[in-house]
């Protein structure tokens, strides 16, 4: 007990050093409504009671959950009592000695440690004797990381005297980095009159926690507006801190292609805003390799047949024939959905040579991915309609223009089509996915896409029946609920802002065809300058309904989600302000 009582004193007495008239307030835990209550500093009134000098520090062990986000799932026991630590003094112990494996586990020390001192501003002056020995038992070293990654893991904390013993039990590193996370979270920082700034630790816990959906993803557009790899690191810095684990990568769309395919070098030097808004096939390898390290994989989206008209313009004068129809065509509200139009060419051969080369190429990047995104959205009949060697091609098959029917039967012909060509280029059966469009619908899918290989990505509001609909068939979802996780809403047009609540309290049907969901940026109004604020924390809302799947709604939630907010600001993620601060300092009081 000498630690937990060394660190209440120095708390109490930080409240009693405070001098003068001004009002300094103090923070209690209220166990029956699990809240930290305010009030002004007393040391009298202080005397026996755990008392503390910030919210922050008071909403470590306040609670089931404490400050912990996402929640854990299956068993959380915390103390009350805390200890002083510094991250000069945290020690580790692992089992394995394998390279690879030894590699990924100092990364994500080096990683725990700067998280640590990022929650002390950097500058954790406050010293301490306490010595923390982390103990991590690996079962499996295995370091592939898919869908069917394990990520569950034990974590328990036990302090005596001035050390303190962690101990992470997990099936494979993933899982370990999960628990260090948890750890991370079990930290907080706290400061003297003077200035001096320390940590605090919560002393004993037992956390056994595994996520609901194994697909927890947010997508990024590079494509309508340039993101640089600074902020598309930093959006994976934000899912690690909130155990999200896809990063869906919308690479491609008509208005650019960035991508520096070595293949096919032309699309990105006629589809790439300039030289200096591309991505080279090791800046795609870098973000990999970055988000792994985070427990992150990479979905790569290229988006087809719509979606296609920068990058697809080379093909008459290379001898490919035109790879694209109506690009650029305007009045552009009769071919497309946004300018500038464009869609693949389907009765062109050299559309799924050239598409081959670029799956081969993202997937070899993308070595241990066990699926890919083909887009598959918003395909227009009128697009086709206008092209005449595509209705040539319809008269001689004795039809004038492409009616529903024909029109579905002609995009499946493109589907199955590039289907072969990514079997035959890639080697792999991975699972592909498409998003929800007029050739997932109930009435037709089960004739044109079959089940055992496509995942849909249904983007319909909550009150649609089209998820339901679709697992009644034996479909694998991953949702995207437009009225929740549409984060792009609220900045154009018709569309309306959802806030974090809303996002929190959007349930998935209970059926196991849910893999999982994704929040979505899409970034037809966004680049780097104002990303973060668009995405965070409204995305953490999403990663704990996607990791816990609680049964509880936000209001309960809130305290927890006010703290995340903060932790993801030490970070360096700008997250935007969802409240005054006073609610963060009023616990409750806001719901």
């Amino acid at each position: 007990m000498k630690a937990f009582v060394v660190v209440l004193t120095v708390i109490c007495n930080v409240v009693a050093e405070f001098k003068g008239d001004t009002v300094h307030w103090i923070w209690t835990c209220n166990l029956n409504e699990e809240r930290c209550e305010k009030s002004a500093a007393s040391p009298v009134g202080a005397e026996g009671s755990s008392v503390y000098t910030s919210p922050t520090v008071c909403r470590l062990t306040c609670g089931k959950y404490g400050a912990l986000w996402p929640q854990p799932t299956i068993a959380t026991a915390l103390t009350h009592q805390l200890v002083e630590v510094h991250p000069d003094n945290f020690f580790f112990e692992l089992e394995y000695q394998q390279v690879d494996f030894n590699d990924f586990l100092e990364a994500n020390k080096k990683i725990f440690i700067q998280n640590l001192r990022k929650e002390c501003g950097g500058d954790c002056s406050l010293q301490t004797n306490t010595k923390v020995t982390i103990y991590i038992t690996i079962t499996n070293p295995d370091l592939t990381l898919n869908l069917y990654t394990n990520e569950s893991y034990t974590l328990e904390i036990l302090t005596r005297a001035d050390f303190v013993s962690v101990k992470i039990y997990a099936d494979n590193a993933f899982g370990a980095r999960h628990a260090l996370e948890t750890l991370s979270q079990l930290v907080a920082s706290y400061s003297t009159p003077e200035r001096r700034v320390g940590l605090v630790m919560v002393a004993g816990a037992r956390i056994h926690d595994k996520p609901v959906y194994v697909h927890r993803g947010l997508l990024l557009d590079s494509a309508r507006n340039f993101v640089s790899l600074s902020s598309i690191k930093r959006q994976i810095d934000g899912m690690a801190a909130s155990k999200m684990n896809v990063l869906h990568w919308h690479l491609t769309d008509t208005q650019s292609f960035p991508f520096e395919s070595r293949s096919v070098p032309q699309m990105a030097r006629y589809g790439a805003y300039s030289s200096d808004m591309t991505y080279s096939v090791e800046d795609v390898e870098e973000v990999v390799g970055y988000g792994k390290v985070r427990g992150v994989r990479v979905l790569l989206e290229v988006d087809a047949p719509a979606h296609a008209g920068s990058g697809w313009q080379w093909g008459v004068q290379e001898g490919l024939g035109k790879l694209a129809v109506c690009v650029d065509k305007q009045p552009w509200r009769k071919f497309c959905i946004q300018p500038p139009c464009g869609q693949l060419n389907p009765i062109n051969p050299n559309v799924y040579v050239v598409l081959g080369n670029l799956y081969s190429e993202l997937m070899q990047i993308s070595k241990e991915s066990d699926m890919f995104h083909m887009g598959g959205d918003e395909v227009f009949i009128p697009c086709w309609n206008s092209s005449l060697e595509i209705r040539d091609y319809l008269i001689a098959q004795g039809k004038s223009q492409l009616l529903t029917e024909d029109f579905l039967d002609l995009w499946s012909h493109f589907q199955k089509t590039v289907l072969k060509t990514f079997d035959e280029r890639t080697g792999r059966d991975a699972s592909i996915v498409l998003w929800s469009s007029k050739l997932t619908t109930p009435d037709v899918i089960t004739k044109y896409l079959p089940k055992d290989r496509y995942i849909i990505q249904t983007w319909v509001p909550a009150s649609d029946t089209l998820p339901s609909d679709l697992l009644n068939l034996g479909y694998r979802l991953i949702i995207s609920t437009k009225d929740a996780w549409y984060l792009d809403h609220g900045f154009w047009g018709n569309t309306r802002y959802h806030d974090w609540r809303t996002a929190y309290d959007n349930l998935l049907p209970n059926d196991r065809g849910v893999l999982g969901g994704e929040a979505c940026m899409w970034g037809e109004y966004v680049d780097g300058g104002g990303l973060d604020l668009k995405i965070w924390p409204r995305a953490a809302a999403a990663a704990e309904r996607l990791w816990s799947n609680p049964t509880s709604n936000a209001g309960k939630a809130e305290i927890r989600f006010y703290r995340h907010r903060e932790r993801l600001i030490a970070r360096g993620i700008k997250a935007d302000a969802v409240s005054p601060r006073w609610c963060y300092q009023n616990e409750g009081e806001c719901v």
